[in-house]
């Protein structure tokens, strides 16, 4: 019996480019909505590897939360444990730890009601107003990190 692949949802080459840009604005100085750029050390290049990000608040913690799935930062972020957030000279440095499933309902709901008019598309019809169950459901589909900024 083989497992099923993890979820992931590749960009199409317009978001691919739309994701530099923001990365460029954020790593300029330019935030739009509360983005920022993350540089996670690669698993395999050892090189940092760059992309734009949503950081989120939740009570008194801040959450990284992949949209997309399984994605290649998902998997650097496992293997490094943290990275970097930045927007233009402003660098933060930060520890990582995955949240289990069974604690990720709470944080997708909030997530989706800051940030779902971006994201909704990568949920699988579940919204900000679904069910405890329907956010259970698609827990395990998006890796959510709690960082700790360095101080």
């Amino acid at each position: 019996m083989t497992t099923p692949k993890p979820y992931y949802l590749q960009g199409s080459p317009f978001a691919v480019r739309l994701n530099s840009v923001i990365g460029w604005l954020a790593r300029h100085g330019v935030s739009l909505a509360g983005s920022a750029e993350l540089s996670v050390r690669g698993r395999k290049s050892g090189e940092m590897q760059r992309i734009p990000v949503n950081p989120y608040e939740h009570g008194d913690a801040r959450y990284l939360v992949s949209a997309r799935g399984h994605s290649q930062w998902v998997r650097n972020m496992r293997a490094a444990g943290g990275g970097e957030l930045r927007v233009g000279r402003k660098v933060r440095p930060f520890t990582a730890v995955e949240v289990p499933d069974a604690e990720k309902p709470e944080v997708l709901r909030g997530y989706l009601r800051r940030w779902g008019w971006q994201v909704s598309q990568f949920f699988q019809g579940v919204t900000a107003d679904s069910t405890d169950e329907e956010l259970a459901a698609v827990a395990a589909d998006h890796p959510v990190f709690r960082i700790t900024v360095a101080a």
